[in-house]
């Protein structure tokens, strides 16, 4: 077989061209990866509501045609010059947050974001100001330093992490956002306690992995929040001990909640990205010591409104992004616990589908009839 390396590479991915249209299968032009970058063959890719945030518009300054993705596995194909953390043939996880280890907030345990290439990830062009994809002789953009709806992307370094060649592509391309997102929030950003109780708003994906979280720190009381009964089943079989359908109540949720919990909950965690459930899941809180995890992505012209009571009273609100892991380190010690069998990757899958049923992923997720569509490539 002839090495592609150094070559551009033609094949085949789902471009966005804009908001008010489904995205479309073209054949693209992937060129090769310059100093610092990693040019992969794309296993899998799960399919994110952050990635609807891109399609939609919602994040209006991120241009359009683009390639969106970013919750990927795949296998190194070549690297670029300087590139020494992985190589051809390694198995790799994309990383939606930089993970440099070298800028102040790399250095810092008490964040895991990441300054490096923060322009160029806006404007959807790799660090140099350029794009590696063109279609029909025109520029496509990068997302998130990802896109992974395509058969080959190129990727910074410091957006790859390492992995276990044993695991399977298919069902670890999880922890690149959604899985690792909300496990992480209660067991490293909010630091559940054993005994505590916890509410989860929005029981997709990133809601049932923080109910895993919280189950692993020993919660004593998990209650997820959603207006779809049909949510119930699995909210349980992740290690919900209650399920709260704020559709089927006489008051309001806030009020239930802190009726049933003596006061309000030690943590809560909001999975929707709606400003309202925001507002809801901080003021269900226990005055004194409540902490509200902020994990949904909301449009960028929302605003919250709260009273300053509630915070005047001892509750904290705080922000997760990725579950404050480190990517490059801590994401091949997620693919280790998945394989000893100490977290779930296989349950949150409910469809797999080839690249040219994308759009059909998405409507599935909008839905609320998937958990987790994977795209197999």
């Amino acid at each position: 077989m002839e090495s592609t390396v150094g070559k551009t590479i033609s094949c085949k991915a789902a471009i966005s061209w804009d908001a008010t249209k489904p995205m479309t299968i073209e054949t693209i032009e992937v060129a090769p990866p310059k100093a610092g970058e990693v040019r992969m063959k794309v296993s899998a890719t799960g399919i994110c509501r952050s990635d609807e945030f891109y399609r939609s518009g919602q994040e209006d300054r991120h241009p359009y045609p683009c390639i969106l993705g970013h919750e990927g596995s795949g296998i190194v194909e070549s690297v670029g010059d300087g590139v020494t953390s992985v190589a051809p043939g390694d198995h790799v996880i994309s990383v939606f947050i930089p993970h440099c280890r070298k800028c102040k907030m790399c250095q810092n345990s008490k964040s895991n974001m990441c300054t490096e290439n923060s322009s160029s990830r806006l404007i959807g062009l790799m660090p140099d100001g350029t794009s590696r994809f063109t279609c029909k002789g025109q520029t496509v953009h990068h997302t998130l330093s990802c896109s992974m709806f395509s058969e080959y992307t190129v990727i910074c370094e410091i957006n790859v992490a390492k992995i276990d060649k044993e695991a399977p592509l298919d069902k670890v391309c999880l922890l690149g956002c959604g899985v690792s997102t909300g496990y992480g929030a209660p067991l490293n950003n909010a630091k559940v306690e054993e005994g505590s109780t916890c509410a989860i708003w929005g029981i997709g994906a990133v809601g049932l992995a923080v109910i895993m979280g919280c189950k692993v720190a020993k919660a004593s009381r998990i209650i997820a929040v959603d207006i779809n009964p049909a949510k119930e089943k699995i909210a349980r079989e992740f290690g919900a001990t209650d399920f709260v359908n704020p559709k089927s109540l006489d008051t309001s949720t806030v009020q239930h909640l802190v009726a049933i919990t003596d006061g309000g909950l030690d943590y809560t965690f909001e999975c929707i990205g709606n400003v309202q459930t925001m507002r809801e899941a901080l003021e269900s809180c226990h005055k004194g010591w409540g902490l509200s995890t902020v994990l949904g992505i909301s449009n960028p012209k929302d605003d919250i409104k709260i009273m300053p009571f509630q915070l005047v009273t001892g509750r904290t609100w705080q922000g997760s992004l990725f579950g404050g892991w480190k990517g490059r380190d801590s994401v091949p010690g997620l693919v280790k616990e998945y394989m000893s069998g100490a977290i779930k990757l296989d349950e949150f899958i409910s469809h797999k589908l080839s690249l040219d049923r994308i759009n059909e992923g998405f409507d599935l997720m909008l839905s609320g009839k998937s958990v987790r569509s994977v795209i197999i490539m």
